[in-house]
């Protein structure tokens, strides 16, 4: 997430949207090259040491010092997006939605699993150093005001490295119990392939949890002056501590859990906006999880999380939905208002391709008021915004960098857009790049598996232009859930009647 400097001027930013402008068909994906690639994204958000068989060869090293001024070991982890702060709010909703989308749809991977563990445990080895301290929780490595001043490689950044914390004295339960939930989810994913691993995961879930739910607050009161306007919680921090319980009780199957669900369902308000999910909003995810349990006969007593995720999708579904947040594109693109929308498009449709395999599994429909959604119904709505992402939209463009012959050039992304330490061995100064930054180039590093924010409105119009970041920045939170869908459709290209 960003903020910039100078804008390009209007009439060259309409010139790049105009050259992407001719059509495309509908056409064949190759469904397992997009899930290899969006796999390969994250290793050009990687901070910290580089491992021998990194792949996205123009990174280097970075950050390796960081947390050490304040006597804790904070290296690794993922940068956000296309600058180079370390928000751990957003990289737990990452790891979280990273392992959901490896618990659901694993199987689908072929050989991309292995990449995809290794991914999730880039993330879960920084949240255990940020974890590390009781009752503490590391969740910012980073001036964002510094460092969104600044458009200098993640090699080369001198912006201060400060480092916010949340305590007893100042609650963060938002970004607590999304930690909690990450690495929760995170140790099933890791219970078959490294027991111990998955034990520690656990382990640390439960006490991160814990410290959440007794010193209750927002993060973003705490610390607002650093995460604010960045990862400001807007929507308070009641459904993280659903959403961490609602983790802990799959991964661990303990009855306090589930009880802690019953208990506050209505105290932490679990039905409200139920058609949101996203790195501040929990709502719909959780429903959607829990729903599982009472579609396979275990917790029948929460049937309300059922009606909720019911509601949900009925919100969302094309010629049934009449919620005012949720439009469609000419082009077919779930459109919600907002920038980055693409980070909707892709969690929303995780979670009905979710709810679909759910529904399968117990011969389940959803009542959307006069008329019923099939589970079929629900995987061609979650498709066909993965294929509009991949290139059949009304400008014939692929909004995952790499994927087809027409993508972004010009992504909003410092790595990308400036010359690699191969090419330039000098360091590029934090005002020394603003000439990269507003050139019209395309960039020299092709961050592959990148997906952008995507278009500006509701017409499907997409500026291919660094300034416009809402559009132009990916995000690891656009990615996460895409494995998922890219893993079950590259298995199951075809959509039956009986699916």
């Amino acid at each position: 997430m960003a903020s910039r400097p100078a804008p390009l001027p209007l009439l060259l930013i309409l010139l790049l949207a105009t050259s992407l402008r001719p059509p495309a068909a509908a056409s064949e994906h190759d469904y397992a090259d997009a899930l290899r690639k969006s796999i390969l994204f994250f290793e050009g958000q990687r901070s910290g040491k580089l491992p021998p068989d990194q792949r996205l060869t123009w990174r280097c090293d970075s950050a390796l010092h960081d947390g050490a001024a304040d006597g804790v070991d904070l290296t690794g982890g993922y940068y956000d997006a296309g600058d180079n702060v370390k928000f751990g709010f957003p990289m737990a909703f990452t790891a979280t939605l990273m392992a959901w989308s490896i618990i659901d749809f694993g199987r689908n991977m072929g050989p991309q699993l292995t990449e995809a563990v290794k991914a999730v445990r880039w993330a879960t080895d920084y949240l255990l150093k940020a974890t590390a301290v009781p009752n503490v929780v590391y969740v910012q490595v980073g001036d964002a005001f510094h460092d969104h001043s600044c458009w200098e490689r993640p090699e080369d950044m001198d912006t201060p490295r400060t480092v916010y914390k949340v305590d007893p004295a100042h609650p963060g339960s938002d970004v607590a119990g999304e930690t909690a939930a990450a690495l929760a989810a995170a140790s099933i994913v890791f219970r078959d392939c490294d027991p111990a691993y998955s034990r520690r995961l656990l382990d640390r879930a439960v006490s991160v949890f814990e410290f959440a739910d007794t010193h209750r607050g927002a993060y973003s009161s705490s610390l607002h002056h650093a995460v604010c306007p960045f990862y400001c919680d807007f929507d308070g921090y009641q459904d993280e501590l659903l959403w961490g319980a609602a983790w802990l009780h799959k991964a661990s199957r303990r009855r306090e859990y589930r009880e802690y669900i019953a208990k506050n369902e209505v105290v932490l308000h679990a039905g409200d906006t139920i058609n949101e999910f996203g790195w501040d909003n929990k709502h719909a995810g959780i429903n959607v999880l829990i729903s599982k349990e009472v579609l396979m006969g275990k917790d029948d007593y929460l049937r309300s999380f059922k009606r909720n995720a019911d509601a949900f999708v009925c919100s969302l579904l094309p010629g049934i939905s009449r919620h005012p947040q949720i439009q469609y594109s000419p082009g077919g693109l779930l459109f919600k208002t907002g920038g980055s929308n693409m980070q909707h498009v892709t969690s929303l449709s995780f979670l009905l391709l979710a709810y679909s395999n759910y529904l399968s599994h117990a011969n389940g429909r959803v009542p959307c008021g006069s008329s019923t959604a099939t589970p079929a119904q629900l995987k061609r709505v979650a498709k066909r915004q993965v294929d509009y992402i991949l290139g059949d939209n009304p400008l014939g463009i692929s909004y995952m960098v790499g994927y087809g012959g027409r993508y972004p050039r010009r992504i909003h992304h410092r790595g990308s857009s400036l010359p690699s330490v191969r090419a330039h061995r000098s360091k590029i100064g934090c005002k020394e790049g603003t000439k990269y930054y507003l050139s019209s180039a395309p960039n020299p590093n092709v961050l592959v598996g990148a997906v952008v924010g995507g278009p500006t409105n509701i017409s499907d119009a997409f500026p291919d232009a660094r300034p416009v970041f809402q559009q132009s920045e990916p995000t690891t939170y656009i990615n996460a859930p895409l494995l998922g869908l890219l893993a079950y459709f590259s298995a199951h290209p075809t959509i039956l009647s009986n699916d």
